[in-house]
């Protein structure tokens, strides 16, 4: 068992470290994608040889395919979960950037309807 949980630990120690200082790079979302096929292409063997991955997960110490699999969800969950908030932080910075541009923008140039015929501005 001490192998799974050296692995599992370490996956998720490198996955954090790794999205914490790439994300939104292109190498990252690059990194994305090929962990979510691998993790497909996992999940496809999981249905069609079961007993496949209970022999790889005997071979890293963990006594049923199942629990194997289980162990992948939760790290897969866990990935899933940071990838999310990032993203989320990211959008709520790029809003709040738009809304001060919206904002400078709209107090550097009055509005046509804000002047008198002579040029004079009016305050409102």
């Amino acid at each position: 068992m001490i192998v799974i949980q050296f692995l599992l630990i370490l996956a998720v120690l490198l996955l954090l470290v790794f999205f914490l200082r790439h994300h939104g790079t292109t190498r990252a979302a690059a990194g994305v994608k090929i962990g979510f096929a691998l993790f497909l292409i996992f999940g496809a063997v999981a249905v069609l040889a079961p007993g496949a991955v209970t022999d790889l997960a005997k071979i890293v110490g963990v006594g049923r395919g199942a629990d194997l699999v289980m162990y992948g969800l939760v790290v897969a969950f866990g990935f899933a979960t940071i990838n999310t908030y990032l993203r989320f932080k990211e959008l709520e910075l790029r809003y709040a950037r738009l809304a001060r541009a919206i904002a400078l923008r709209s107090a550097e140039s009055p509005s046509p309807g804000d002047t008198d015929h002579d040029g004079t501005l009016h305050q409102s």
